[in-house]
């Protein structure tokens, strides 16, 4: 395995039983062999992101093509690396070995349209899609992956702790993003996250404060702030940050691909009487939650508990969003994608089993005030939620 990085790989028998789970699930649908070709899902079952197609077999080992590095994947994975990682060369040695018959799975969640006819001209054979199956599998961290993010974790608990120490009257949300990026890269954050998804874009850190924070963008996302340009219209802007009203750091870690996602309720001097009863119960939202969610429950009921004290509180119409601005849910999965399952929704159907870990983010959004929340990351246990960081997640006064 590769020495000169500092982030220790996924161990060969964590590889070893990635695959093996995907092809137990090809045989139950009835699969006969799946390509994979989006960096991150490559990156999850081989342990190296370079570009390349991997090919694993209902029965028998997996082929995995690399255009480039060739040496960089041979230090990086336990799998056996097949240089010529084109598509039609790749085509030519599965027929030869007789892979291409039955039916094929491709991760038609993300394959560009153009690459599936080619792939589809280059087999003629049925393609089926299995992001369903990979997300499913990638669902349940293994205690590798839960270490991983307990390490970037530890990178967000440091950044909220510069952040008391950081923040004055009168700085821009981007002067203290800056300092607060660099703080989390000194500590070994990866420098970006990754979401699934068409057009869906992700900066590690939105500062916010005031109207600003009120505005929507087309991310999925409660509470985005403005940003600079309109060629990336959310995180941080030159807005300048003022006594009373309510700051919010929302920032994801990523460590060894790994990301978290917490944000946190920063005050200069005292907090607006507007602001008080929402930042009240998004904390006890997330407090109750914690008394009552663990293995085996469902994480629409989660949801709704949540809804029914908003409703009590007659805070409904600023829940997650304020009109076009609203989303559907309170909580979703975390990985090497911050966009993961479980989704924690009113419509979705998802039982919490050990090993999901997701973060839990009930806010509002008030017109022409602004916006607030908390927002904390969870390892379901059998009989818990366990936290990724110890941070407070109360109001934090400066």
């Amino acid at each position: 395995m590769i020495k000169e990085i500092a982030c220790k790989p996924p161990p060969e028998e964590e590889i070893a039983r990635r695959i093996e789970g995907l092809k137990e699930r090809l045989k139950e649908e009835g699969i006969s062999f799946a390509i994979i070709l989006q960096n991150v899902d490559i990156f999850y079952f081989t342990g190296t992101m370079q570009k390349g197609i991997l090919v694993v077999p209902a029965s028998g080992e997996p082929l995995f093509f690399v255009e480039k590095s060739v040496e960089k994947a041979r230090k990086e994975t336990p799998l056996e690396v097949i240089p010529k990682g084109r598509e039609s060369y790749a085509r030519d040695v599965l027929a030869k070995k007789g892979f291409i018959k039955g039916r094929c799975g491709m991760e038609l969640d993300v394959l560009p349209f153009n690459m599936y006819v080619r792939w589809k001209e280059l087999l003629q054979i049925e393609i089926k899609d299995i992001s369903p199956i990979i997300k499913e599998l990638r669902m349940i961290k293994s205690e590798f992956e839960i270490e991983e993010i307990r390490k970037s974790g530890r990178i967000v608990s440091r950044v909220f702790d510069m952040a008391k120490e950081i923040i004055k009257e009168g700085m821009t949300e981007l002067d203290v993003a800056l300092i607060l990026e660099s703080e989390g890269r000194r500590f070994s954050h990866q420098g970006f996250l990754r979401m699934r998804g068409f057009n869906q874009e992700m900066d590690n850190i939105c500062v916010t404060q005031g109207v600003p924070s009120t505005f929507s963008s087309f991310t999925d996302a409660p509470i985005q702030g403005t940003g600079i340009t309109p060629a990336f219209p959310h995180g941080p802007s030159f807005n300048r940050l003022k006594r009373h009203l309510p700051i919010l750091i929302d920032y994801g870690g990523g460590y060894n691909g790994y990301t978290t996602d917490e944000t946190r309720i920063y005050v200069i001097g005292r907090l607006e009487e507007t602001f008080k009863k929402p930042c009240a119960v998004a904390i006890e939202i997330i407090e109750e939650t914690m008394d009552f969610a663990k293995e085996g429950i469902n994480g629409r009921e989660i949801f709704l508990h949540a809804l029914k004290k908003v409703k009590k509180e007659e805070l409904e119409n600023y829940f997650m969003g304020y009109g076009e601005g609203k989303v559907s849910f309170i909580g979703h999965g975390l990985g090497l994608e911050i966009n993961e399952l479980p989704v924690i929704t009113r419509s979705h159907d998802i039982t919490l089993k050990e090993g999901m870990v997701f973060a839990f983010e009930p806010k509002f959004v008030i017109p022409g005030k602004g916006a607030l929340g908390v927002e904390v990351d969870f390892i379901v246990r059998k009989d818990k939620l366990e936290r990724v960081t110890d941070t407070s997640f109360g109001i934090i006064y400066l």
